[in-house]
């Protein structure tokens, strides 16, 4: 097992990665103080998993809300119905939320975990790839409204995170290729020699290896908690765990939720900023060259699926949290490891991009 903490003060808490953490009694009982737990999982990890935990929750009084999959789910109107159940129990304050499943029952979870009764406690368990190297790190929780992604929401940090890389043998493969967009992105933020490792090893992570699995989570994780330690609430630093994603949420927004996975628009997103950053003359294409390779290599599109609109991005680009002053914030690079967010940039250049990739013909 291996142990990663994110060290906040009396937010503290510990990400705890390794197979068969589910089985075990002591991952979960010592941070459970209150008799009861609140599950949310969703429709396709409860048979794998929920039993599991429920077993591991013995002495304790379990109930549970099982979520449809999707990210069209993750709204205000999902909130209201695990609010309703919650409140017809009714739940205790003393009570601890378990988000068991992806990014969006973490961050329903989570969501519900920081309003209901002004908070209560949670534990993270993710079950994709995606949410055991980023969206169970660091404490952000949010739903999605018709006009922005993640655009309500409360910053709240779990008790702990409990990342069982066994739940990725039965992860779908575009599920698992999702996730690895966010490994390489940390790569391409501030991390040059895990960006090679993943060079050089992609095809081990890609097969499930057990200790290059390890590895790739247990190094996201680092760089991801550094980051939170020094700026919690994205007023700083944080903001560069945004590569790609601004132009991301804008391919997810533009085309309704769940037509591209989360990591697949943050892949597109990712090469639109490297575009950007060439193109600006700071981002050797050679650097591109190797970004674009290492996408397509983790199963990642490096170009539009589909036709969008580049006014619908912008528009939802211009909802984005990150807008300041009518601009446009965006993270771009100078370099592999070199990333720094601007407002300034040639518009010309933003709306090339934006014609470029959305056209279908990058």
């Amino acid at each position: 097992m291996k142990t990663v903490k994110v060290g906040l003060g009396v937010r503290s808490y510990e990400i705890i990665i390794g197979p068969g953490l589910l089985d075990d009694r002591e991952t979960f009982q010592p941070w459970i103080a209150g008799a009861e737990v609140f599950i949310v999982t969703n429709e396709i990890v409860a048979p794998w998993y929920l039993q599991k935990v429920r077993k591991a929750l013995s002495g304790k009084t379990v109930h549970q809300m099982v979520l449809p999959d999707g990210e069209q789910t993750k709204n205000l109107e999902t909130a209201t119905r695990i609010f309703d159940r919650m409140l017809g129990i009714p739940l205790s304050r003393a009570a601890t939320v378990i988000a068991l499943g992806g990014g969006v029952v973490g961050d329903m979870a989570g969501f519900v975990a920081a309003c209901y009764q002004r908070g209560i406690p949670f534990i993270q368990v993710p079950t994709t790839l995606l949410a055991q190297v980023d969206s169970s790190v660091g404490g952000k929780t949010a739903v999605n409204h018709p006009l922005g992604k993640n655009m309500i929401g409360i910053f709240h940090q779990p008790k702990r995170v409990i990342a069982d890389v066994a739940t990725l043998v039965t992860l779908d493969p575009r599920e698992y290729s999702s996730g690895m967009a966010e490994a390489i992105k940390y790569g391409m933020i501030n991390d040059p020699d895990f960006f090679s490792w993943l060079e050089e090893n992609m095809e081990r992570v890609m097969a499930r290896e057990a200790d290059a699995l390890e590895y790739c989570i247990e190094k996201s994780c680092k760089n991801k908690a550094a980051i939170v330690e020094q700026d919690e609430q994205e007023s700083g630093v944080r903001a560069l765990l945004n590569l790609g994603h601004t132009f991301g949420h804008a391919i997810e927004t533009a085309t309704g939720y769940g037509t591209w996975l989360h990591g697949e628009a943050v892949a597109l997103g990712m090469v639109m900023a490297a575009h950007m950053s060439v193109r600006m003359g700071l981002l050797a294409t050679e650097d591109m060259n190797r970004v674009t390779a290492l996408l397509q290599r983790a199963g990642l599109p490096v170009d539009s699926k589909t036709r969008l609109c580049p006014d619908e991005l912008k528009a939802a680009m211009k909802t984005d949290k990150k807008v300041k002053d009518g601009r446009i914030r965006l993270v771009l690079l100078r370099g592999i490891g070199q990333a720094f967010v601007s407002s300034q940039y040639p518009e010309s250049v933003f709306n090339d991009t934006l014609q470029h990739y959305a056209s279908g013909r990058a």
